[in-house]
């Protein structure tokens, strides 16, 4: 079941067309990456998803409801953290979700327990009763990621979520992500890739305001890569190894480390059983060589390398731009 539709998505400021003709759909309980450089059109469409801005052509469906045609059906659905958190700093933490929790219609029965749930999932127990606006930035992301959690949406849009936190509590908020995943449809925004590959099932890069690619990373890779990159690490490397590694057809750009080398093998991609014959054949010498060959991987092209070759390209160089 699809809980997003986006069909023909289109917004001008006007000269200046910020999103051209987006398509995409997320299933239900899919947590999908929504990438692009800044001005691509990223806040843009998650506006529009929300209803907080309209479009100026295409359309928007959640869970079946138009977003335009049915609002406030729509924003019960939804669970939405902007970049910076709507939180009012002279409420408690505890008061302060208990109002959105009767501002999003959450029964009058149900609010005590939601906003229990949304505070432990958050861990915001040992701040609950302070002023939201002596809290650190760390706790103010929180604050925000629980209100977007206590209405129990069926989807959550979340823009740079771990922004302004640790690395501990960047965890915590990783862990909480994959914990909703299958109970909630999320649409995660970001800048840090890692966050995405930890994360996300599916992606989606939008650049200039066009949707530049969507599919799994492995799929991504597989149509980006132009050579699968092989790495090696043995217990004795010597001129011997290196010398069978380089006649075994198909190996190019042979690097040297340490401990091992790197190579690139030319391929149709990550399935293509060529490449398997030439990883197999590079087992074989190393073993051969009695290297003492330790390990052997197979390293598709990375979240980073696809992203730079998505939103760098030559065309993209030009003036104006999405928001």
């Amino acid at each position: 079941m699809d809980m997003i539709e986006v069909s023909g998505l289109f917004k001008s400021y006007g000269p200046i067309q910020a999103i051209h003709d987006i398509n995409f759909k997320v299933k239900k309980g899919e947590v999908v990456g929504f990438l692009g450089p800044n001005g691509a059109g990223k806040s843009t469409t998650m506006k529009i998803i929300t209803g907080s801005m309209a479009p100026s052509g295409g359309s928007v469906r959640v869970a079946g409801f138009d977003v335009f045609e049915d609002p406030i059906e729509v924003k019960k659905r939804i669970g939405y953290l902007p970049e910076n958190p709507p939180v009012y700093g002279d409420m408690s933490v505890e008061s302060y979700l208990k109002f959105v929790a009767k501002l999003k219609g959450v029964e009058a029965s149900r609010v005590k327990a939601q906003v229990e749930k949304s505070i432990e999932k958050t861990d915001l127990g040992s701040v609950r009763r302070r002023l939201i606006q002596n809290l650190s930035k760390g706790y103010r992301q929180r604050v925000g990621i629980a209100q977007a959690l206590v209405s129990d949406p069926e989807v959550l849009i979340l823009d740079e979520p771990t922004s302004g936190l640790d690395p501990r509590q960047v965890a915590e908020v990783r862990a909480l992500i994959k914990e909703l995943k299958g109970e909630h449809t999320i649409i995660l925004s970001t800048h840090i890739l890692p966050e995405v590959q930890a994360m996300c099932e599916r992606i989606i890069i939008i650049n200039r305001g066009h949707i530049v690619a969507q599919d799994s990373l492995e799929g991504l890779s597989t149509r980006m890569a132009g050579a699968t990159q092989v790495k090696i690490k043995v217990a004795r490397p010597s001129g011997e190894v290196e010398k069978s590694l380089q006649a075994i057809p198909g190996v190019s750009a042979l690097v040297k480390s340490e401990h091992g080398y790197a190579m690139a093998i030319a391929s149709g991609g990550a399935a293509d059983g060529a490449t398997d014959g030439v990883v197999e054949r590079i087992a074989e010498a190393a073993v051969q060589s009695r290297a003492g060959l330790l390990e052997l991987r197979r390293e598709s092209a990375d979240l980073e390398e696809i992203f730079l070759k998505l939103t760098t390209s030559e065309e993209t160089q030009t003036t104006g731009g999405a928001v």
